[in-house]
């Protein structure tokens, strides 16, 4: 396991009533309100989180490939995350995909874009095996 020798910055978050509950970050910007995937709750759970935050990070990995290799990221990339909560022998588990869209850019240069943002965006490092991911160029 790699060691931080230099925290960049802490989210912190207090979270009450887990999937029934709600979440506050401690400067106030996050202050949402937890319902259970498929529920007829108000609220977000964590598996969109999760693929909010996963999506948003892939992005900015993206950009610094695109700046590795002297390619312009177009302006209208897109991540559409879809992260899977499901169970096997009683034991609950995710799985997820990354579809990246990328307008523009040719086929090998796109994927060339995808795998190195794979490698370095610390969301795919954490779950890197760990659980089952698909990243796939639409």
């Amino acid at each position: 396991m790699t060691k931080i020798e230099h925290v960049v910055y802490t989210g912190k978050t207090h979270t009450t009533g887990g999937r029934d509950g709600a979440a506050r970050s401690s400067d106030g910007r996050l202050d949402i309100k937890l319902s259970p995937p498929g529920s007829t709750g108000s609220g977000t759970n964590p598996e969109q989180l999760f693929a909010a935050g996963w999506s948003a990070c892939f992005i900015g990995a993206m950009g610094k490939a695109a700046s590795l290799l002297q390619v312009k990221l177009p302006a209208d990339v897109a991540v559409d995350a879809e992260v899977d909560l499901g169970s096997t022998d009683n034991a609950y588990f995710l799985q997820a995909r990354l579809n990246v869209s990328l307008p523009g850019i040719p086929a090998d240069v796109a994927q060339a874009l995808v795998e190195k943002a794979h490698q370095t965006c610390p969301y795919s490092k954490m779950t890197r095996g760990n659980i089952d991911v698909a990243i796939n160029v639409v």
